[in-house]
């Protein structure tokens, strides 16, 4: 789906997703991310939901953000708890959501001025 473009240019904005990535400011990442409005995205190490572990959300966390959106994949799954504890514990909201829907949350709050951060997984084509 492409998005419209909007003020917030300055800032990484997904501009299009699909099933295998998103473009950030007109360019394509095909793997996961860890994306905040006003830094360039990084690769999150976490090709698969279910190999989530405490050293994925201490990277997020090491981010200070707001709130942290999840986009869990193709379809919408919620974490464990004590993966997220530390993040709870400093206040820090984390919504899990499908892909697409996270990268539209994330337009929304990145344009609100938040500090939300974007953690996507996009798991790698399979062959």
């Amino acid at each position: 789906m492409k998005l419209h473009s909007t003020q917030t240019q300055q800032y990484q904005t997904v501009t299009a997703y699909d099933e295998d990535g998103i473009e950030l400011n007109a360019v394509r990442f095909g793997h996961s991310l860890l994306v905040l409005p006003e830094t360039l995205p990084v690769v999150w190490p976490v090709d698969n939901f279910d190999l989530l572990d405490v050293s994925h959300f201490e990277q997020i966390d090491a981010t200070r953000p707001d709130v942290v959106i999840l986009g869990t994949g193709r379809k919408q799954r919620f974490v464990h708890p004590r993966l997220t504890a530390a993040l709870t514990a400093r206040r820090i909201g984390v919504e899990c959501m499908d892909n697409q829907a996270a990268c539209r949350t994330y337009n929304i709050l990145m344009a609100e001025g938040r500090k939300v951060a974007l953690a996507l997984i996009i798991e790698p084509k399979t062959a």
